[in-house]
């Protein structure tokens, strides 16, 4: 039986006038619908909401948390098993021949900043100091809260939250756009991952549901990640002298979430609705040179050598305990406050939690690793878009949150970075750092986190903001109407208010999780229909036919 060449049309039918011109009003409509319901529900009834959104959490952690343990882990193999396999690895993300956009070090650079710039200034020193104070190694008594014991393990599971299951996540969804776009021709959209299996099909309703999934996916992601900014973004701002804007325990008032969403997503409105322009740039040089120069703070003047130990060592570990850590789950006895109760506790709190979030930032993070990464092999993008992204967030967490530790252990802290809320922890050692020296340092130091956070949080905001509506367009990248930038801009401040209001980040994490939980089917999918693409693709090169497009027709060759 001959074999035939792949699809390399996907209709996606889009309004031809009125407000919705270029867009799909099926994916648009409906995916606005499902997040207004969601502000009104947490704005209106904030009680309810969180109620509600909390016992879904319990039952979607009771039900679900081996899924995301597994389905992350299948992620992680699945790359390794592409850049390893000869017939995918040497494949070209684009037509035959087809050189990179962009250089090794800007692709690299674009890959980190999109992923999880944001992050590192909340969790490389929140994260460490958390793990050293309770994780399961604790919980069992293997080791020691807050002594010298417990570091390597704080780091283990530190370096399993950052590294290549989160990458692999990213790389799944970029890898799988990538393919089916610049290969096939097809749409940049979720949608066209899924040819392989679905077909045509997917220009009906099939593909409108697979759509919307990532948008509201994308949407929860980023108001999860906009939702630590702007706790964090309150406790700088007290920092440097404007009072009023967080409590005694360093949450932010109703005020402070209302001030930091007016600066953030107003800034990243207007920068979308100007398009990625010089504004984008000179904000993205501003982030690459303020990150180096906190960086090298850290490496130069804090934990030098305990931080290059939890680095170096500490990857070791992480390397060492993986295959174990990739598959286990605890099961709880139902019994409050027992051993086996409190480690599906953890477990729940931090490994799903963030698989829940990588998942649902992988439309938004892959669909641009996808527009970033034309022309690379298969091999090349997978090995770059997991391990040199992972090791900048182990070189973030091995000297910025071995400061910290180090701090309390060795340097007199006394439980000052410890007892600060997360977002504040990198002030408060900061603050600690240089207080004995010039306190004029110490608030400098904490403007240059405040600007750096702002522009970590702007270009973030202003990216979802334009991925939904290329989503929403069915994956035409160019420029938009203004109202629907201003939608999704508004829609984007008013679920983080909306959820920070009705349960603080707590209840954004809920919504986040059970939000992931279809996109997280949908990347499953994505992994046996590019497994399936590549496998009939080398069945055509031995037949002698086509399975890329035409450079200079953008179509594919006749049989």
């Amino acid at each position: 039986m001959s074999i035939k060449p792949p699809l390399s049309e996907l209709p996606i039918k889009t309004a031809d006038s009125g407000f919705y011109r270029g867009f799909s009003v099926n994916v648009t409509v409906v995916s606005k619908i499902i997040i207004s319901m969601l502000v009104v529900w947490c704005i209106v009834w904030p009680t309810q909401a969180g109620t509600v959104l909390g016992n879904w959490n319990t039952a979607i952690l009771a039900q679900f948390a081996a899924w995301y343990i597994w389905v992350v882990t299948a992620f992680v193999i699945v790359c390794i098993g592409l850049a390893i396999w000869p017939a995918a690895g040497r494949l070209n993300l684009g037509t035959d021949g087809e050189k990179p956009e962009f250089s090794n070090f800007s692709w690299f650079s674009m890959m980190f900043g999109a992923g999880i710039g944001v992050g590192m200034l909340t969790w490389a020193v929140a994260e460490p100091v958390a793990h050293f104070k309770n994780n399961p190694s604790v919980i069992q008594g293997v080791t020691t809260a807050l002594d010298a014991d417990n570091v390597r393990t704080a780091y283990v599971w530190s370096y399993l939250h950052w590294g290549l299951g989160a990458w692999a996540c990213y790389a799944i969804a970029g890898l799988a756009l990538a393919f089916f776009s610049y290969r096939r021709g097809l749409p940049l959209t979720i949608r066209s991952s899924l040819t392989p299996l679905f077909g045509k099909s997917l220009s009906g309703n099939a593909g409108h549901i697979i759509d919307i999934v990532a948008v509201v996916a994308t949407i929860l992601g980023v108001a999860q990640t906009l939702g630590f900014g702007v706790e964090q973004f309150v406790a700088g701002l007290t920092r440097i002298g404007i009072g009023g804007l967080a409590l005694e325990d360093g949450s932010a008032t109703t005020l402070g979430i209302i001030v930091a969403l007016i600066v953030i997503m107003g800034a990243s409105t207007l920068s979308a609705l100007s398009g990625v322009g010089k504004g984008i740039k000179w904000l993205s040089n501003i982030n690459m040179v303020l990150s180096i120069f906190l960086l090298s703070f850290f490496i130069i003047f804090g934990a030098t050598f305990f931080g290059a130990k939890a680095f170096f060592v500490g990857i070791w570990d992480y390397l060492i305990a993986l295959p174990w850590l990739s598959f286990n789950v605890y099961s709880s006895d139902g019994v409050e406050g027992s051993e086996a109760f409190l480690l599906t506790q953890w477990q729940g709190w931090w490994p799903v939690f963030y698989w829940a979030w990588w998942i649902a930032f992988a439309p938004f993070v892959g669909l641009f690793l996808a527009r970033i990464s034309r022309g690379r092999s298969i091999r090349e993008f997978v090995l770059g878009a997991m391990i040199v992204p992972s090791l900048m967030c182990f070189v973030w967490f091995a000297w910025a949150g071995g400061t910290a530790i180090d701090l309390e252990l060795n340097g007199g802290a006394n439980g000052l970075i410890l007892d600060a809320a997360n977002g504040d922890k990198i002030f408060a050692m900061t603050e600690y750092m240089l207080a004995d020296i010039a306190q004029g340092l110490a608030w400098a130091m904490a403007v240059v986190i405040v600007v750096l956070l702002m522009t970590f949080l702007v270009t973030s905001a202003d990216s979802a903001v334009l991925i939904v509506n290329t989503i929403s367009a069915a994956g035409d990248a160019g420029p938009k109407a203004r109202p629907h930038v201003l939608f999704w801009g508004s829609a984007l401040a008013l679920v983080v208010g909306g959820l920070l209001v009705s349960g603080g980040t707590g209840a954004i994490q809920t919504a986040m999780v059970i939000g992931a939980l279809p996109f997280s089917v949908v990347m499953a999918l994505m992994c046996i229909a590019l497994i399936k693409a590549i496998w009939n693709d080398s069945r055509r090169e031995s037949a002698g036919v086509a399975s890329t497009i035409d450079p200079d027709t953008g179509t594919m060759p006749a049989e």
